[in-house]
């Protein structure tokens, strides 16, 4: 398997999950609005605070989700004061784009 292969299968890794699945695609309309998502204090009507009231999750496994995303590369995240804001990967997006779109997809070597 090539790098590329690697990432996708460790990104579908951790997407294979349910609750990770909607964290990551909360995210990604959250990005697509131009809008960073606070974790830690999520302001009222943010697309992450209504996925994760959705799924009634605990803090702790919010925090272990998003960590397995950032383990994969498919999120991002930066600490200001308290808060800790995550942001799609834009390469890894692009390379799941190009996945499913059958784009530039190159054979394992």
């Amino acid at each position: 398997m090539n790098k590329d292969s690697d990432m996708l299968a460790k990104a579908f890794r951790s997407l294979a999950n349910p609750n990770r699945l909607k964290i990551y695609q909360a995210f990604a309309r959250s990005w697509d609005e131009g809008r960073q998502t606070s974790v830690d204090e999520v302001p009222a009507g943010c697309l992450l605070a209504e996925a994760i009231k959705r799924l009634n999750i605990g803090a702790p496994t919010v925090s272990h989700h998003i960590r397995e995303l950032v383990d994969a590369g498919l999120i991002t995240t930066h600490r200001q004061g308290r808060q800790l804001f995550c942001a799609i990967e834009p390469d890894m997006r692009e390379q799941l784009r190009r996945f499913f779109t059958g784009a530039e997809v190159t054979p394992d070597q």
